[in-house]
């Protein structure tokens, strides 16, 4: 997603006009950062680095904020000795310039062309770079994952139903050759001010150019697959209520609201994998102190310590496998609480020690092999299938690590001796 927009906003860059004329250069201090310096040149650079990257944080004000985090960040590498070496910098400034399809030549040539020094783009990666090694020092040693997480993550996917169906609202602005920067400029303040469905379908009236704009651009219900990839993948990326950012395409710039969504849930959802235990005791007092005090299956095998084994049974079955005698009493039971029945002066005690969705016990099919034209076979992705524990643990372990990074420089922030000139 993020190296297609880019792509998009370097694409008219790369065969627009000559270089932009660079203003005079002012070289004052604007911002004092503990004991560093933001000139107001560099805010100047840095404000029209972002806009050529299309990205939304290019008012002065935001550019000031991203730039004393920068320094706070090289400040935070260099307490902890990190140094950026020259080869480290190439490599983060090829990385950053391959996302738009570009070698770190050709987009530091986009910048030149745009009036941009270099050494601004250096500036930018060297900042993520140091930044990223005092991350990796600092915070993901104190970052892990449980097993539980990743249960509850997994059960929230199957929970959550598959998107079948959309509700957008389209506004598509005509970019002639010659006025593709006129219309992502008109685009990009769309954006910026619109805050609702009402304000998007007022926009498309005024400067659509299909005949949704006299419905204020609302489409009717649109099936996702019947859309194109690239375009499924951005829509699916929003909540009901957003908008996707200024899209080029050939001879316009298009923008799409989220009005609602229609989903179901994966074949097999609603089925359920049930882990239970039976105890059967000799009387009923037995059995009822070992229900009020087992908190969990693996207690209550203390309190049958010493039954027969046929006594003592532990099941994890679908719930179509189990009898329908104790089915019903599952079917109201939370984890790890338990009933007892009485079984003519036996006691029994029957607990519920897990309850989960039976596609993440193995019993999905997995990916469907298929045949070519040619005979070969193809492993075809399943579009129902759950992710891997794996990659569900790397995505929890990865948004942890983002929001104890977003937390360490908040607390940098804090701290931070700030002065404006």
């Amino acid at each position: 997603m993020r190296q297609f927009l880019l792509s998009v906003a370097l694409a008219a860059t790369l065969t627009g006009p000559a270089a932009i004329p660079v203003a005079a250069q002012d070289f004052s201090p604007a911002i004092y950062v503990n004991n560093s310096v933001v000139t107001r040149y560099e805010i100047q650079q840095r404000q029209r680095f972002m806009q050529v990257l299309n990205a939304p944080a290019a008012t002065e004000a935001e550019v000031e904020k991203v730039l004393i985090e920068d320094r706070l960040r090289v400040a935070a590498a260099d307490q902890l000795g990190v140094e950026v070496s020259d080869q480290g910098l190439e490599e983060g400034l090829s990385e950053f310039a391959g996302r738009a399809g570009l070698t770190t030549g050709e987009f530091i040539q986009v910048l030149e062309r745009n009036g941009i020094d270099p050494q601004a783009y250096r500036d930018f990666v060297k900042a993520g770079v140091a930044w990223r090694e005092v991350v990796r020092r600092r915070i993901v040693p104190t970052v892990s994952v449980s097993d539980a997480e990743v249960d509850q993550a997994l059960k929230r996917i199957v929970e959550t139903p598959l998107i079948t169906q959309v509700l957008l609202s389209e506004l598509i602005i005509p970019a002639p050759p010659g006025q593709e920067d006129a219309a992502m400029a008109r685009a990009e303040q769309i954006r910026a001010s619109v805050q609702s469905e009402g304000g998007f379908a007022e926009a498309a009236r005024q400067y659509s150019a299909t005949p949704s704009r006299a419905r204020g651009g609302r489409l009717d219900w649109m099936q996702v697959d019947n859309m194109p990839p690239s375009l499924r993948q951005i829509i699916l990326a929003l909540q009901p209520g957003q908008m996707t950012p200024p899209l080029s395409v050939e001879g316009a710039v298009v923008m799409f609201y989220l009005r609602d969504t229609q989903g179901q849930l994966r074949p097999g959802a609603n089925e359920q994998q049930i882990d239970y235990m039976t105890v059967t005791f000799g009387d009923m007092a037995n059995a009822q102190n070992a229900a009020a005090k087992a908190r969990s299956c693996d207690e209550l095998y203390v309190f049958a310590n010493g039954l027969p084994d046929q006594q003592v049974q532990r099941m994890n079955a679908s719930q179509g496998a189990i009898p329908d005698y104790i089915g019903i009493r599952l079917a109201s039971m939370d984890n790890n609480e338990a009933t007892v029945v009485d079984r003519g002066g036996a006691g029994e005690v029957l607990m519920l020690c897990d309850r989960r969705p039976a596609l993440l016990s193995g019993l999905d099919a997995g990916p469907v092999a298929t045949a070519t034209a040619d005979g070969e076979t193809v492993t075809e992705a399943d579009p129902n299938a759950i992710p891997e524990r794996e990659s569900v643990r790397e995505q929890i372990f990865n948004r942890k690590i983002t929001t104890a990074a977003d937390a360490y420089l908040a607390e940098l922030m804090a701290d931070a001796v700030i002065r404006r000139n």
